[in-house]
């Protein structure tokens, strides 16, 4: 009987063995079966599910015309008689592409009759996308709306008016006002426009001297216009240019030798 009970033992747990073995296989089991792969479904879809941020939509154009070539040189001589710098005078700019402007001003002698001084000053600013701060046309359309509160409250006018221009980019507005300038009466035109990302602010004013007659605001405006049309017209046209000559891609390039390259094994 005292031989019998070790052997027991033995026999108890070698048969406890197979159970211990199939409890570990059921465990590693749950985690490469079918159960497994519902868990790994639902971790990999996890992150779909989440909302993601949109993105913000491409600037419309990526660059800037000249400014002293946006307006046509007839419309110059015709605003500005006698201009000092007939190509214009550019501003100072850390970057033509983002922000730039040009000025032209002259005093046109009429003699006994006084003299007829005019001023005009066109202006590009450009907005790029910006996943944080909006798309280019919104961070326009915000500059636009405060250059034209700025052009409202000038310093010094009188008898401000503003009324909405047509035929310019998605929006514009004419700002006009009198002022003092120089013991003389200045009649001043401002227009701002927003085409696609680009915000364009052409100023334009005059007064006569020595006796001369003041221009009167309605043709300072219709002045103003006319510039701010070409001016917008030339912001247009840079991102049609663009468009028009697509830089070529590698493959096409390969595409291009490799057709070159057959024509020579023909010929």
């Amino acid at each position: 009987m005292h031989r019998s009970a070790p052997r027991l033992s033995r026999l108890l747990a070698c048969a406890a063995v197979p159970v211990m073995l199939v409890a570990v296989g059921c465990s590693s089991d749950s985690g490469s079966g079918s159960d497994g792969k519902k868990d790994e479904g639902s971790s990999s879809g996890s992150p779909s599910a989440e909302p993601s941020a949109s993105a913000v939509a491409p600037a419309k154009f990526t660059d800037l015309p000249d400014p002293c070539s946006s307006v046509a040189k007839k419309t110059v001589e015709d605003l500005v008689p006698d201009a000092k710098k007939k190509n214009g005078t550019a501003g100072r700019s850390n970057d033509l592409s983002i922000r730039g402007n040009c000025s032209w001003n002259g005093l046109d002698d009429k003699g006994v009759d006084g003299s007829q001084y005019r001023w005009l000053d066109v202006g590009f600013t450009r907005f790029d996308s910006d996943q944080a701060l909006g798309s280019g046309a919104e961070r326009a359309t915000a500059d636009y709306t405060k250059q034209v509160a700025r052009a409202k409250v000038a310093e010094g006018a009188k008898k401000i008016a503003a009324e909405p221009a047509t035929g310019l980019g998605e929006g514009a507005t004419v700002v006009t006002y009198a002022m003092k300038q120089t013991d003389e009466d200045f009649e001043h035109a401002t227009v701002v426009a927003r085409t696609g990302n680009v915000v364009v602010t052409l100023t334009y004013n005059g007064a006569g001297y020595a006796g001369a007659k003041t221009p009167s605001a309605s043709d300072i405006s219709k002045g103003a216009l006319k510039a701010a049309k070409e001016a917008v017209a030339a912001v247009e046209a840079k991102a049609g240019s663009a468009a028009a000559t697509p830089p070529a891609k590698d493959g096409d390039k390969a595409g291009d030798d490799a057709k070159k390259d057959d024509k020579k094994s023909d010929a």
